[in-house]
């Protein structure tokens, strides 16, 4: 495969919602005093990870490795086992293995832009019963660690794991999946914030990626049409 400049697929409207991001994101930290090197560094490498990945590009996956490293250590200085479990046992882990899976499949030769799969039956049981699995064995061991807030940190598991798998598998469904997922982390560092403001930026971070996982599923929804037709016109 090529190597390409992944900036270079941004369209006006990506270039506008990855810039606006970064921009919010630096207003809240001066406006709230400002937080630590490792959160911002998060929370811009996490935004920017979501826009390539919003796009089928590889590259996206990349940033969601380093990403999960960084957030994996924010969690730990919380005692958010869950979350740490989670994104250095979980979610970078499959990142990577989404990321070669990506790279094997994409839409056309000499291009980064991933192939979009439709989901059949066999993987909507797949992804049932691997997220049911994963979730009953990783409750037990967060119940013993002390995890803080355990039952929004459970939900968190289930809802990273199905937006994992479904990554993996290519669906645009990976984004409903995180989309959910946000809604629950924005709930737990509201409720670290509201012992140390210093995690206030957190609940911004969660914001913005629930916006960009919505546009994440509306683009892969609109790559997948386009995909189609594209087949289609060079079969006929």
């Amino acid at each position: 495969m090529k190597i390409t400049n992944p900036f270079a697929t941004l369209t006006r409207n990506e270039w506008l919602l990855w810039i606006g991001s970064l921009l919010l994101i630096a207003a809240v930290l001066l406006l709230g005093g400002g937080c630590d090197a490792m959160v911002l560094v998060a929370l811009l490498v996490g935004a920017t990870a979501l826009i390539f990945v919003s796009k089928g590009e590889p590259f996206g996956q990349l940033l969601t490795v380093v990403f999960s490293l960084i957030y994996g250590i924010i969690s730990y200085r919380f005692a958010y086992w869950g979350e740490m479990i989670t994104y250095l046992g979980m979610t970078a882990p499959m990142a990577l293995i989404s990321l070669a899976a990506w790279l094997r499949h994409p839409f056309a030769e000499g291009k980064t832009e991933v192939q979009v799969a439709n989901l059949t039956a066999r993987h909507r049981l797949l992804v049932i019963c691997t997220t049911v699995a994963v979730t009953a064995i990783f409750y037990p061991i967060l119940s013993v660690l002390g995890t803080a807030q355990l039952p929004l940190s459970t939900v968190s598991i289930a809802t990273s794991f199905c937006a994992c798998m479904l990554t993996f598998l290519r669906s645009p469904y990976y984004a409903l999946a995180y989309a959910a997922n946000d809604i629950v982390l924005i709930l737990l560092w509201y409720l670290a914030a509201r012992e140390d403001a210093a995690y206030l930026p957190m609940i911004l971070c969660f914001v913005i990626f629930f916006c960009n996982d919505l546009y994440g599923f509306i683009n892969w929804r609109r790559i997948r049409r386009r995909q189609a037709q594209t087949a289609s016109s060079h079969q006929s």
